[in-house]
């Protein structure tokens, strides 16, 4: 079949894809006021973990065997700082500084379905490139979420992400997608972050994704980091990371994860 395996529901379905989605949306309002100097990664870990246990839903990502890692991951978040771009583990040798960046990226699981999200805080005030940087992935985000309606193409996605990028001469994260998600974490299709407008298969209406842009300063070439999880830039330059769980509809896109908690937090640190 066109589109075997991928995540297409019907309305109670994404009705409660919703519901692990707002649970993760409040989840990081309630970490962003402890995103601040002096906070160990693990502290924010535990914090995190409390939260979704006690809204009554479970961490997705802890316990979970990606397929291409040998063990499964310990960790309710990854956090990756700085040079990092994704799968960064908690610690609590690791305590936030100021002026460092720090991407957080948590899936949640209610009743047998998942929701993904992602997003990158300021610790402290920030040099003005990362500023820059944060606000081009977010914006990159926002465009390739523009894309999603039904009968769209996959590569549109792929292509507008890129294009903002590449208009403020940062990266795209080789090798690192988004992708469908549901009844699991990781479903068909991947969405690249890079593409070609109008290729690939068309996007069937109600189809659940998770689009994550992840952004370098620097070029696109990633390595893995001395702990084994983490993905790091190569060449040691600034990454961001910026995900929503959403879902394509006639009209537009759906956005199910929603940063309106970190930013309502943020204004009252």
């Amino acid at each position: 079949m066109k589109y075997d395996g991928w995540p297409i529901y019907g309305e109670a379905e994404i009705a409660r894809i919703a519901a692990a989605a707002e649970i993760l949306s409040r989840m990081f309002g309630h970490l962003a006021r402890w995103v601040r100097p002096g906070v160990s990664t693990a502290e924010l870990d535990a914090q995190a973990e409390a939260f979704i246990r006690a809204e009554g839903a479970e961490p997705a990502f802890k316990g979970y065997q990606p397929p291409f890692e040998e063990q499964p991951y310990p960790y309710t978040l990854c956090i990756s700082i700085d040079s990092e771009v994704v799968h960064g583990l908690p610690s609590t040798a690791r305590v936030l500084q100021a002026g460092q960046i720090v991407s957080v990226d948590c899936g949640v699981r209610l009743e047998g379905f998942y929701a993904d999200m992602a997003y990158t805080f300021s610790v402290g005030p920030i040099a003005p490139p990362l500023e820059k940087l944060l606000w081009v992935t977010q914006q990159a985000l926002e465009r390739g979420i523009a894309c999603l309606r039904a009968g769209a193409a996959l590569g549109d996605v792929g292509a507008a992400i890129h294009r903002f990028v590449r208009s403020y001469a940062f990266s795209v994260s080789e090798n690192l997608t988004g992708h469908g998600i549901g009844k699991a974490l990781h479903m068909p299709p991947d969405v690249p972050n890079i593409g070609k407008a109008g290729a690939g298969p068309r996007l069937p209406e109600n189809l659940v994704l998770a689009i994550e842009p992840m952004v370098q300063m620097g070029t696109r070439r990633v390595k893995k980091g001395p702990d084994g999880w983490a993905v790091v830039t190569a060449d040691g330059s600034p990454a961001a990371h910026f995900e929503h769980t959403v879902v394509v509809r006639r009209s537009g896109a759906q956005v199910l994860t929603s940063y309106e908690p970190i930013h309502k937090a943020l204004a009252h640190v």
